[in-house]
């Protein structure tokens, strides 16, 4: 029996070992004072460490550490958000309800929506880049658009623009939206647990939520988890929904025959979502000791932060230029819609539930 060579793990070891030193460091940070009188938790600290270094010194070590850091990104990151489930219980998801579920349909829907219809006839781009940047901005960013290529059937580059969009508009989503939180705005939900169905209805990535939620509150952030994982969940209906309606589309079906694929795509399907899921329903019945919980969660903590200390590896200067401007703006303006039409939508439905 063959045993994998030393130096084929070697990438995944020492990517690992960065984006734990990153964790680390910014567990570290994160305990000053001045940075928790600030909101910057260490989840926040470990994206700025990440773009800073992988602007920098990164680049020159990617071939090196490149695997190490995509498992963290991707693997470790979904298994953070599965444990994440033991910070909340089944009487937490009762108290999202059936307001946050139908907020995150609204939204779901609509930003698909706009960004076909400005993308295609107010900047020009093609109908898949302008839905590719559409999934991603409307479910769970960079994962939803990789999910969505099989269907859409986008170029390797479409992809390339529409991951870069959803990271730089999500990554501001980390800093901007507990800045407006303090601003006290009329539009804006003013209670934490509010506010947390308003973020994780509206900002792109799982990992997003988390550090943008997180700086707010820890209430914040366990309602902002929730409604987001209701929001993930939608993307496997969603696909399904897109691929029938792209199947009966006489233009994309002339593409599909163009290109001489007879390939049917299979579904991609965030597993995770559902471990989440089982793991609140499993803290739900309170079996373990909270001692045992209460080591997990710093276990978890780590793995949260070494996920987005390698997304903000990945995050370069360069994605501004290789996306070009049409995608760029389409991205700011459904990013605009998510931040205002969000928040329209989440007091909508809220007073409309009397609450």
């Amino acid at each position: 029996m063959n045993k994998p060579h030393p130096h084929h793990r070697a990438p995944l070891i020492y990517g690992l070992v960065l984006s734990a030193i990153l964790a680390l460091a910014a567990n570290q940070l994160g305990n000053l004072k001045w940075m928790t009188d600030h909101g910057f938790s260490a989840l926040t600290i470990a994206i700025v460490l990440g773009m800073i270094i992988g602007n920098t010194v990164y680049p020159h070590i990617a071939g090196k550490s490149g695997s190490g850091v995509a498992f963290s990104k991707q693997t470790l990151l979904r298994a953070g958000v599965v444990f994440f489930g033991l910070r909340l219980t089944f009487q937490d998801v009762a108290h999202v309800g059936i307001p946050a579920i139908i907020i995150d349909t609204i939204i779901v829907t609509s930003t698909f929506i706009l960004s076909w219809v400005i993308g295609t006839r107010v900047f020009g781009l093609e109908r898949k880049a302008a839905m590719l940047i559409g999934t991603g901005s409307a479910i769970c960013g960079a994962a939803a658009v990789m999910a969505a290529e099989p269907v859409v059937k986008g170029r390797a580059e479409q992809v390339t623009v529409a991951v870069a969009t959803v990271v730089i508009f999500g990554t501001l989503a980390i800093f901007l939206y507990p800045y407006l939180y303090s601003l006290n705005l009329p539009l804006l939900p003013h209670n934490a647990s509010a506010f947390g169905i308003y973020a994780g209805s509206s900002i792109h990535e799982v990992a997003q939520v988390v550090a943008a939620a997180g700086s707010v509150s820890a209430d914040t952030a366990n309602t902002a988890v929730i409604t987001k994982m209701v929001r993930v969940m939608m993307l496997a209906p969603f696909l399904i929904a897109l691929s029938v309606w792209l199947s009966r589309d006489p233009s994309h079906q002339s593409e599909h025959t163009a290109s001489g694929s007879t390939h049917t795509p299979k579904m991609a399907i965030p597993w995770f979502a559902f471990g989440f899921i089982g793991v609140v329903i499993f803290n739900s019945l309170h079996l373990l000791p909270h001692s045992v919980v209460a080591f997990i969660i710093q276990i978890d903590t780590l793995l949260l932060a070494m996920a987005m200390g390698a997304l903000g590896l990945s995050t370069h200067v360069s994605a501004l230029r290789q996306a070009g401007i049409k995608p760029i703006l389409l991205g700011l303006v459904i990013f605009l819609w998510l931040i205002i039409g969000g928040a329209a939508i989440n007091k909508l439905v809220m007073s409309a539930f009397g609450l």
